[in-house]
C-alpha cells in the first residue's frame, strides 16, 4: 500500500492535504506532529486516526533529527508533503532565531534522514513547500515567475529561502526525488487567524455573536495580491507529486503556485463586510499589527506549473471567503472565543 507522510498536518493546509488524500487516494497516510500539538483541524480525521483506518499520527520534531531520522526508518513513506514550519511572518520577527531554525534547519533534517534512509531501492518523493514570501518586497508590475530574484523581507522570507534552496540541492546534488512549491497568498476554512483576511473574518464573526464592539482592527492595507483556496494548492501538490515520481519533472525543480483573482485588502474586507448580517461596522488601523518591512505587491506567473500538470484553480475566491466566513461562525458558534489577535 502507497503511504504519504504529512508533516504539519495539524495546520490547515497539511489537513486539507489530508483529506485531499483520504478522499481521492488509497493511500495510507501519515501525519507528523509534536506531541502537544491542538488536532482542531483533524477531528474530521479523529475516527479514522483512533481505528487506524488508514491515517495515523507520528510523534517527531523538526529539530530533532533522531525522531525525524526514527520516523523515516519506521515509516519509509512512498510520498513526502513536508508543510510543516513556523508559518507566520509577523511572528517571525519576534522569534527569528526560532524560526529559522524550525524552517531551514528543520527542512535540513528531515533531507537528511530521506537521504541517509536511501537503501534497498527506497526512493521517496519529497515535497518541499517553500513559500512566494521568497520574493519579498517585489517590484510594483513586475510577474514574478520561478526566476525573479529573491529578496529576504522577514525573517519568515528568508527562512523560506533556505529552505527552498535545501530542497533544490537535496535533488541536484543527490538525486532524491524532491520538487519545491512556491504558494501565492491563500486561504479557506480553517486558516489561521495571524492571518489578514482571516483575522477580519474571525472579527466579523465574533461582532455579529456580540462578543466584540462593531470595529475591526487591521495592519498595512497597501497590499495588492492574488489568492487562492488552499484546497486547490493541495490538488496540484498530489499532481506535482505524481509527475516527480514519473521522472517527469526533474529532481529539485520549484514551481509557482497561485491564484488568477487580484485584490487589494480593502477590497477584501469590503467583500467579507458583504457577507455579514452586520451594516454598523468600522474599520481601524492598529499599530501592533504592522511589519517592519512588508511583501506587499505579489503577482504571480503560473506559465511553468501549467506547462508540467492539468490545473487551474477552481474554488472562486468568493465561495473561499464565504467559507472562511462561516468556518469563523461555526468556531464561534460552539462557544470557543479566539484570542484577539
Amino acid at each position: 500500500m502507497t503511504k504519504a507522510l504529512i508533516t504539519g498536518v495539524t495546520g490547515q493546509v497539511g489537513s486539507l492535504l489530508a483529506d485531499y488524500l483520504i478522499e481521492n487516494t488509497d493511500y495510507n497516510i501519515v501525519g507528523m506532529m509534536r506531541w502537544q500539538e491542538p488536532l482542531d483541524n483533524l477531528y474530521q480525521l479523529t475516527p479514522r486516526i483512533n481505528k487506524q483506518d488508514r491515517m495515523s499520527l507520528y510523534y517527531a520534531d523538526l529539530t530533532d533529527f533522531a525522531s525525524l531520522n526514527k520516523m523515516i526508518c519506521d515509516v519509509r513513506p512512498d510520498f513526502i508533503f513536508h508543510l510543516g514550519a513556523q508559518s507566520f511572518p509577523k511572528t517571525s520577527f519576534d522569534v527569528p532565531i526560532e524560526t529559522l531554525q524550525t524552517n531551514i534547519i528543520g527542512t535540513g533534517n528531515l533531507l537528511e534522514a530521506v537521504r541517509q534512509n536511501r537503501t534497498d531501492g527506497y526512493e521517496p518523493v519529497v515535497h518541499v513547500c517553500s513559500s512566494s514570501e521568497v520574493y519579498g518586497k517585489a517590484p510594483v508590475g513586475v510577474a514574478l515567475s520561478e526566476d525573479t530574484k529573491f529578496h529576504g523581507a522577514s525573517p519568515y522570507s528568508i527562512s523560506k529561502i533556505g529552505t527552498d534552496y535545501l530542497g533544490q540541492f537535496y535533488g541536484e546534488a543527490y538525486g532524491i526525488k524532491t520538487f519545491v512549491t512556491r504558494m501565492g497568498s491563500h486561504s479557506g476554512p480553517r486558516r489561521s487567524d495571524v492571518f489578514f483576511e482571516s483575522t477580519v473574518a474571525k472579527q466579523i464573526a465574533l461582532i455579529e455573536a456580540g462578543l466584540q464592539d462593531p470595529v475591526i482592527k487591521v495592519g498595512n492595507l497597501t497590499s495588492v495580491r492574488t489568492y487562492q483556496d488552499a484546497r486547490d494548492a493541495v490538488r496540484a501538490y498530489y499532481l506535482l507529486s505524481l509527475k516527480s515520481r514519473s521522472g517527469e519533472v526533474p529532481c529539485g525543480e520549484a514551481f509557482n503556485i497561485a491564484g488568477e483573482e487580484v485584490y487589494e485588502l480593502p477590497k477584501v474586507i469590503e467583500l467579507l463586510l458583504s457577507m455579514s448580517n452586520r451594516d454598523d461596522i468600522k474599520v481601524e488601523s492598529d499599530q501592533s499589527r504592522m511589519r517592519p518591512i512588508d511583501a506587499d505587491y505579489q503577482m504571480f506567473d503560473n506559465s511553468k506549473i501549467r506547462s508540467v500538470i492539468d490545473w487551474v484553480p477552481e474554488i472562486s475566491t468568493r465561495k473561499m471567503f464565504e467559507d472562511l466566513l462561516n468556518h469563523w461562525r461555526s468556531f464561534i458558534g460552539e462557544g470557543k472565543v479566539p484570542l484577539d489577535r
